[in-house]
């Protein structure tokens, strides 16, 4: 039994954490921590969670996390950055789920965030977590830097073409779309019922964290991309819908025909039927990603993806990692239907 803690569990993606790594037979959940939270049980704070009764958060302690076989960050930028080098010392495993570790190049994550990094020379050791792209170096890794929400729908949506080279021109437009539970637990007036129902706007369009994110890992796949990105908030709880759009000079069958071949593989990722558009609803609370091709005009394609951001954006996609770097099967207590209605 692989012992397992989680720094930061009290919000939306530690308790998703919680709730799908409680029916992991592999794993135990050892420590768990939150400093707002600590001496308070699972079952007390979050009831439908109580399958985990006897789990209660602690303050964070670096000792205590050493006993463990691997760590979950569901922190805030720039936590794990500063803990992961004593908790590798001690031959702990970690995932972040923030960001201090989706970027191999220092320059242009201190130019995203501020600031100096904590651990500059651990960034080349980092392996991005996904495992659609990476999932061999992800099981020998020591960290996982696991990918943004956005950039993780817009990455599936992108990632055959530029492994194919196939964008004739290398800016693509990424226009996103997530629910209130992206911006996380924390209190803001536009989030508020009274201002978020009914309303749709868009945020962020001089420029967006992810943007960065998105560029630097999906030019690493094949082909060099620029990215106009600018997001929305939804006036609905979870999901994420990403429409790209890029000039290539494959035809609609030839692009479907591609991605078809690059995902026959891969069980959490799939094509909508010509026709079709892909729904947020149709992988709610699921690790998968559904992805819809479409062509106005030759010379262009317009990809929509969609995806749980709590799901396969942040707590599913880590323990799909977890299970690689622990040499589980990959798919276990991952979500693989979404909830309806």
């Amino acid at each position: 039994m692989k012992q397992i803690g989680i720094v930061g569990g009290t919000g939306y993606t530690g308790v998703e954490l919680l709730r799908m790594l409680v029916s992991h037979q592999g794993v135990e959940i050892s420590y768990l921590t939150s400093r707002s939270e600590a001496g308070k049980t699972v079952a007390s704070l979050y009831p439908w969670l109580s399958h985990a009764a006897d789990l209660s958060f602690e303050e964070p302690s670096l000792d205590a996390l050493s006993s463990c076989d691997l760590v979950f960050y569901a922190t805030p930028n720039k936590i794990a950055m500063t803990e992961t080098r004593a908790l590798l010392d001690r031959g702990v495993r970690v995932i972040d789920l923030a960001a201090d570790f989706r970027f191999g190049d220092v320059s242009l994550w201190e130019a995203t965030y501020g600031g100096q990094h904590g651990a500059p020379d651990l960034l080349h050791e980092a392996v991005y977590g996904l495992p659609e792209k990476y999932r061999d170096q992800i099981a020998r890794a020591r960290i996982v830097g696991n990918p943004g929400c956005y950039p993780t729908a817009t990455a599936l949506a992108l990632m055959p073409l530029v492994e194919a080279k196939a964008l004739r021109e290398s800016n693509v437009i990424v226009d996103g779309k997530s629910g209130a539970s992206g911006a996380g637990r924390s209190a803001r007036a536009d989030l508020i019922v009274a201002e978020a129902s009914d309303n749709f706007h868009a945020y962020a369009a001089e420029g967006h964290r992810h943007e960065p994110e998105m560029a630097h890992q999906i030019s690493k796949m094949g082909q060099d991309v620029s990215v106009t990105f600018v997001p929305h908030l939804l006036p609905m709880i979870r999901g994420i819908e990403v429409t790209v759009y890029v000039s290539t000079l494959l035809s609609g069958d030839d692009a479907r025909q591609l991605f078809q071949e690059r995902y026959s593989e891969e069980p959490l990722v799939s094509l909508a039927d010509t026709g079709e558009y892909p729904e947020t609803r149709w992988v709610r609370g699921s690790n998968r990603c559904v992805i819809g091709l479409y062509q106005q005009r030759p010379g262009q394609l317009i990809i929509s993806s969609v995806i749980d951001n709590l799901v396969k954006g942040a707590a599913g996609q880590a323990i799909q990692n977890m299970n690689l770097m622990l040499g589980f099967n990959e798919f276990d207590a991952i979500p693989m239907d979404a909830l309806s209605p």
